[in-house]
């Protein structure tokens, strides 16, 4: 605590604390300086870039999995615990790698850790296209799953650059990306599985990411990262580059150096503040990605089918003719499954609406909720083109609630474990995942309504679990450190003077 205040003297010859008298203050923060600079022309860079890393190892890597499983299910002749398998060994790799891509970013930066994961991704999904036998492409395509695990790292990175006002609405347009990304896999996949055949695809899907892999070199360390790993000078060199390229003034004053702290922690998930809020996004992220990933690779089994009802009948006869008996799909399947992944789009819309307005816990809450009671009408035995309205209401809002967990997430851990937090969860989101094929492709063989049974319930608890997160991060600041209360740096500026609560915290630091 400071023993005394500089004084100044006024135009009228009175000398008052200089805290008081002076209107910018003699020191800063990262969030300070990223609110004054605000939102301009480097963060439309930044939301390009991020976003095609989104588009490019995301979205195509995971919109294959449903092009890729009855293709080779019908040329390799493989029972359907094979080709279960050969979709939840992507997610296995995902799961095993996202914990060590956040503590790798949280160790030694958001930039080297995505970068490493991106060249990892390309690498392998070249490869995965020249796999000669099953055993090698399930190798594989687990090593590419490996690498994607480290893409949410690129939200962490995006979001600790975003002034809050921006940073909701900002994050759900780069989900824009990811829809782009999943119509784009589409339209390669009419265009090349006919002619050139899965290999090219494959091949062909990887090769966006060399473009990232180039503009990874403009991508800049966040700056809260630098002060929190004590690099004050580098921190201050990006935000006066970000000020440069917005037109921005700086922050008059020194940056204040938070308190170097253990970065990556596992433990700091589970401090009184966050233990639940922790257990609760864990169950979130699983059942966003469970029931996302189940619906994708349910739609082309339902389009195969043309109903509910036909799925049931059609599992008989195959039964009563050959385990193996396929079919591939067709122009039309592809026609439908472009409609349904365009869905993406109004859900990035209505969440994007929805956000900033009723918050994001009540966002997610309804995203599941809508979900839930679409996976139920699919009980009745309709015809292709309402499966395919409901199809459509049913991915636009999970894939909403997916995109309000993606804003939820980092905004409600501190720096020092904002990667990790995130890691975790996209962690538990792969558990999932890697789940729902043996639900949607295998279960699907013995009992459909089972099936629709399991994915509503699913959602309809994480309904419940998102009304219960302790914490709601509509209107708050990204948090510093985790030896404050939450949300210090941001609340409650505005009744105290800005200067000395800054004080207070570098004092404390």
């Amino acid at each position: 605590v400071r023993t005394e205040l500089e004084p100044i003297e006024l135009e009228d010859g009175a000398a008052v604390p200089k805290e008081f008298a002076n209107p910018t203050d003699d020191t800063f923060m990262v969030e300070d300086a990223v609110e004054a600079i605000g939102f301009g022309k480097f963060q439309w860079k930044l939301s390009v870039i991020t976003g095609l890393a989104w588009a490019s190892n995301y979205a195509m890597e995971m919109m294959i999995l449903s092009i890729l499983a009855p293709q080779l299910h019908c040329e390799w002749r493989l029972p359907s615990w094979q080709v279960a398998l050969l979709t939840s060994v992507v997610f296995v790799g995902m799961m095993s790698s996202s914990t060590l891509w956040g503590n790798i970013s949280d160790q030694y930066g958001r930039k080297t850790g995505l970068k490493i994961s991106v060249l990892w991704t390309l690498y392998y999904g070249i490869l995965s296209g020249f796999a000669p036998v099953y055993s090698w492409i399930l190798v594989l395509r687990g090593l590419v799953g490996f690498g994607i695990g480290g893409v949410p790292q690129s939200v962490t990175l995006y979001a600790e650059f975003l002034p809050m006002k921006a940073r909701g609405k900002c994050i759900l347009l780069i989900e824009v990306f990811w829809a782009i990304g999943t119509v784009f896999e589409v339209l390669l996949a009419v265009l090349v599985m006919p002619t050139l055949g899965w290999r090219w695809l494959l091949i062909l899907s990887a090769l966006p990411l060399l473009l990232f892999a180039v503009l990874c070199f403009w991508l800049p360390e966040s700056a809260r990262y630098d002060v929190l790993s004590g690099n004050q000078e580098k921190a201050i060199a990006t935000l006066k580059r970000i000020a440069t390229e917005n037109g921005a003034p700086m922050p008059l004053g020194k940056l204040i150096i938070s308190r170097q702290e253990d970065r990556g922690k596992m433990r700091d998930l589970f401090t009184p503040h966050f233990r639940w809020t922790t257990l609760l996004l864990w169950f979130i992220w699983f059942s966003n990605a469970f029931s996302y990933y189940g619906l994708v690779l349910l739609t082309t089994e339902f389009f195969q089918a043309g109903d509910v009802c036909s799925i049931s009948s059609r599992r008989k006869e195959v039964k009563a003719k050959c385990s193996l008996t396929c079919e591939y799909l067709t122009e039309e399947d592809y026609t439908d499954l472009l409609w349904t992944t365009l869905s993406e789009f109004p859900g990035v819309l209505v969440t994007l609406w929805i956000i900033d307005r009723i918050g994001r816990k009540k966002t997610m809450a309804l995203s599941f909720f809508v979900f839930s009671f679409c996976s139920l009408l699919l009980f009745l035995c309709v015809g292709r083109n309402v499966l395919t309205v409901l199809l459509f209401i049913a991915r636009a809002f999970i894939s909403g609630g997916f995109q309000a967990a993606y804003v939820y997430t980092p905004e409600v851990y501190p720096t020092a474990t904002r990667a990790l937090g995130l890691g975790t969860c996209s962690g538990m989101a792969r558990v999932g995942a890697l789940i729902t094929p043996f639900i949607a492709q295998v279960m699907l063989e013995s009992s459909v309504y089972l099936t629709l049974v399991v994915y509503s319930g699913c959602c309809l608890l994480a309904a419940v679990a998102s009304c219960f997160l302790p914490i709601e991060t509509k209107g708050r600041g990204l948090q510093e450190s985790s030896h404050k209360e939450w949300g210090q740096e941001m609340v409650g500026r505005g009744s105290h003077s800005p200067g000395v609560t800054r004080s207070n915290s570098g004092s404390q630091e």
